[in-house]
């Protein structure tokens, strides 16, 4: 159902519990509304993410929504929504907070949770971060093995600006590990899928990388 038809509904649960004393149709209504809300929250605290990405400056309401839509999800037992919301969680903690550590649990959590609910591209969010956090403390072969296995989801939903950015993370840690030519080879994949898929945000990406790694 939409947001509207659930906000409708909820409109006449009201009305036939006032005025018809049917008071069974208002739990329904009110968990119709919990979903909405949840749905709100979520969106939300993406659009101050974003803003977030653009202006490096946090904003006091984002980890308030996300936490809110995971309560809410959980109760409704909607495990694909409390697994996107709580990858959001980490997300923010990893990426606002630069705190890893607390991250952690809430991308595990969201990798168990969009595994069991069959929401691979939420899965691919998650991996993709895990392999993060295991870069950020020198575990190479486990953050090369995360970004790979959600590089694979990514492909196969058709998430080309997602792969490119992955590849992105790829060709680092292949830096990293002195495999230069793996590391060209994974920037010049990432370039040609950002163009393909106008993701212009990521060709910036690229760009910077090949300067940073000495292979424009």
């Amino acid at each position: 159902m939409t947001v509207d038809g659930r906000i409708e509904e909820a409109e006449l649960r009201y009305e036939r519990a006032v005025f018809k004393g049917d008071t069974s149709a208002l739990e329904p209504a009110e968990r119709g509304l919990d979903g909405v809300e949840a749905d709100l929250a979520l969106a939300r605290g993406k659009i101050i993410h974003a803003r977030y990405l653009g202006e490096r400056l946090e904003d006091p309401r984002e980890l308030g929504l996300f936490e809110r839509a995971a309560e809410l999800y959980s109760r409704l037992g909607d495990e694909r929504g409390e697994g996107e919301a709580l990858f959001w969680v980490g997300t923010f903690h990893q990426v606002v907070r630069d705190d890893n550590e607390t991250a952690l649990p809430s991308l595990r959590r969201a990798r168990e949770l969009a595994a069991r609910a069959g929401d691979r591209l939420t899965l691919s969010y998650a991996l993709r971060h895990l392999g993060i956090a295991d870069h950020t403390t020198g575990q190479l072969d486990s953050a090369r093995a995360h970004l790979e296995e959600s590089t694979r989801l990514r492909r196969e939903l058709g998430f080309l600006p997602g792969v490119a950015a992955n590849l992105i993370g790829l060709a680092f840690l292949a830096s990293q590990q002195e495999r230069r030519e793996d590391a060209a080879a994974l920037l010049a994949e990432a370039a040609e899928l950002a163009e393909k898929s106008e993701a212009f945000g990521v060709q910036g990406w690229v760009a910077g990388a090949r300067e940073e790694l000495g292979l424009a």
